[in-house]
C-alpha cells in the first residue's frame, strides 16, 4: 500500500500548488512512470486517502500518482476558489504544467512516461493539458470531460446552465476548448463515456474521438450505453479499469 506524501509547488505566478504523491512501490527500481489524476469539480479537492483499486497502479505496475490541488479547488478558502473563474481558465492548466516540472526534478520519477488522467472538469483538465504541453506528457485518459465549454452549456441539462455560466465565463471564447486544438494532441488518448450521462453530454465525447479519428490520431473509445456520468455498475467499474490498465501497458510503461 502506497503512504502519501503532501508535495507543493510554484506555479508559473508563483502561486503555490499543493497535492498528494503516492509513490510506486520499492520493489519497482529506476525511474517509475507517473499518473496525474486531476479531480472534477472544479470545486472539489484532493484529500489524503487510501487508494482501494488505484493501489494496483503502484502496487503492482511500478507506476507513482499525483493527486494535485489546482487553483479552483475547494478547501483553501475563496480567492484561491475563484483564481480559475471565467478568463482565468486556462491558469489551473498551468498549474498542471508546473507539476510536469516538478516531476522532472524528482530523481525518481521518469519525466517521459506520464500520463494525465481525469474526470468530467478533470476530463477537461486531461485534454486541454494533451494539447498544451503535448512533448512533456506521454497519453492521457479523459473520463466523461468537456471538450467545448460552448456545445457543452448547449447539450446539458438546463438546470445547471447558469451554475457552470458562473464558473467558466463566455462559452462562445472557443480558444481554450480542447474541441479546437485537436492539431496540437499528439499522444494517445483513451475517452471513457457514459451514453446517459445528463451532465456531460456523450456528444462531448463523440466529437472530440470523431476530429482525432479524423486526423489520424491515436484514439480508444469507451462508451457504456447502461451508464451516465461516471460508471457505477460494478462490471462496467471492472472493465473501465481492465481496459484502462491496457492503454497503460500498451502507451505509458513501454
Amino acid at each position: 500500500m502506497s503512504i502519501p506524501k503532501f508535495i507543493e509547488w510554484k506555479s508559473f505566478d508563483d502561486l503555490k500548488i499543493s497535492g498528494f504523491y503516492y509513490p510506486a512501490s520499492p520493489k519497482f527500481k529506476g525511474k517509475r512512470p507517473v499518473i496525474i489524476m486531476i479531480h472534477g469539480g472544479p470545486e472539489a479537492q484532493s484529500l489524503a486517502s487510501f487508494l482501494g483499486s488505484n493501489n494496483f497502479y503502484t502496487s503492482e505496475m511500478g507506476v507513482s500518482l499525483i493527486l494535485p490541488n489546482v487553483r479552483g479547488s475547494s478547501g483553501f478558502g475563496k480567492t484561491f476558489l475563484a483564481k480559475d473563474d471565467g478568463i482565468l481558465r486556462e491558469n489551473s492548466v498551468k498549474d498542471i504544467g508546473a507539476l510536469l516540472d516538478w516531476i522532472a526534478r524528482q530523481p525518481e520519477l521518469d519525466k517521459d512516461r506520464i500520463m494525465i488522467m481525469g474526470g468530467s472538469y478533470g476530463g477537461y483538465m486531461t485534454l486541454a493539458t494533451a494539447f498544451h504541453y503535448a512533448d512533456k506528457i506521454k497519453c492521457s485518459v479523459d473520463i466523461v470531460g468537456i471538450s467545448n465549454f460552448n456545445t457543452f452549456l448547449k447539450n446539458t441539462e438546463e438546470y445547471r446552465r447558469d451554475l457552470r455560466r458562473a464558473e467558466y465565463g463566455d462559452e462562445r471564447d472557443e480558444k481554450m476548448a480542447p474541441l479546437n486544438n485537436t492539431d496540437k494532441i499528439k499522444k494517445p488518448l483513451f475517452i471513457i463515456q457514459g451514453t446517459n450521462d445528463p451532465r456531460v453530454p456523450v456528444t462531448e465525447a463523440m466529437q472530440m474521438r470523431d476530429k482525432l479519428k479524423t486526423q489520424g490520431n491515436t484514439v480508444w473509445y469507451l462508451e457504456a450505453k447502461d451508464e451516465g456520468h461516471g460508471f457505477k455498475k460494478k462490471p462496467n467499474i471492472d472493465f473501465q479499469r481492465l481496459a484502462v490498465i491496457r492503454f497503460m501497458q500498451e502507451y505509458l510503461i513501454k
